[in-house]
């Protein structure tokens, strides 16, 4: 013990009147809010993962509003490195359907039943992230009625431009075109050939508009990333339940996949066959 009190010498040791890790961090009620509903010892993973996603894509938002407040101004610089922030964020999403697939079927039907109809699909996080890159099924918004703060934050956030309008009206601008009225299309996920044509402009010319070039890779990153935790998504949900029906009533992996169809920045993809 010696070697460690040396090591530990001058640490503050007593909090009884001062601010610690855990008080700072809340981790009282972040601990004791994983609350299973069932005697299987796998659920509490199952709510661990859900709820760590959900921190992540709390941050995800709180980087895509600052992002979009910046690229409003025109600041291009800061809104790249928050991009790059929530790519990353992605990553690390990405990375947690490993742990869940270390649970089998077995595992997951013990508890099932506790989950009701309760369901990802109700994500009003998972929502946001979509409507504030540009996928606004405002159909959607029935979902989330029993939440009204929920509720509200989504239909605020579709009051407002998507992160992509802003940088298709930062390419107009800077380019030196009129802006586009009513592009890109928020539910038919088809690039759009006026949007289409100016990216094309800015990747013919990456010397003359490097900002808006970096700014179109920095979205494709983000978009990577994000069909890549989809993809991994659907073959979890695959390999745990097979083909049921999902818990809040979709097709389950048939809904999925259709997802995998989704295309936040369509035009940016297409644009790479035109070149």
């Amino acid at each position: 013990m010696t070697g460690f009190d040396e090591a530990a010498k001058g640490a503050k040791m007593d909090f009884a009147s001062d601010m610690s890790y855990g008080d700072y961090l809340g981790l009282d009620a972040i601990l004791s809010a994983q609350r299973p509903l069932s005697e299987a010892h796998d659920e509490m993973l199952f709510i661990v993962q859900h709820q760590t996603s959900e921190l992540w894509m709390r941050l995800a938002i709180h980087e895509l509003q600052e992002a979009r407040r910046v690229m409003l101004l025109g600041d291009l610089q800061p809104a790249f490195k928050m991009l790059s922030r929530v790519a990353r964020i992605f990553e690390q999403l990405n990375a947690a359907w490993d742990v869940l697939r270390t649970m089998t079927p077995s595992e997951y039907t013990a508890f099932r039943p506790s989950l009701g109809n309760s369901s990802g699909f109700q994500s009003h996080q998972y929502r946001l992230v979509e409507y504030l890159l540009g996928n606004r099924n405002e159909a959607l918004l029935t979902v989330h009625k029993h939440k009204a703060a929920s509720f509200k934050a989504l239909a605020a956030e579709l009051a407002l431009p998507s992160l992509y309008q802003v940088a298709i009206d930062l390419v107009c601008t800077r380019v030196g075109v009129a802006p586009l009225a009513g592009t890109p299309s928020n539910t038919d996920w088809q690039a759009v050939q006026a949007v289409q044509d100016l990216w094309q402009k800015v990747y013919e010319d990456p010397k003359e508009h490097w900002e808006l070039y970096e700014l179109a890779e920095k979205l494709v990153d983000l978009e990577d990333y994000f069909r890549r935790w989809r993809f991994n998504h659907v073959t979890t949900v695959e390999r745990i339940i097979g083909f049921k029906r999902g818990t809040g009533g979709t097709s389950g992996v048939a809904y999925l996949r259709r997802m995998l169809e989704v295309e936040l920045f369509p035009e940016l993809w297409h644009v790479r066959g035109a070149l």
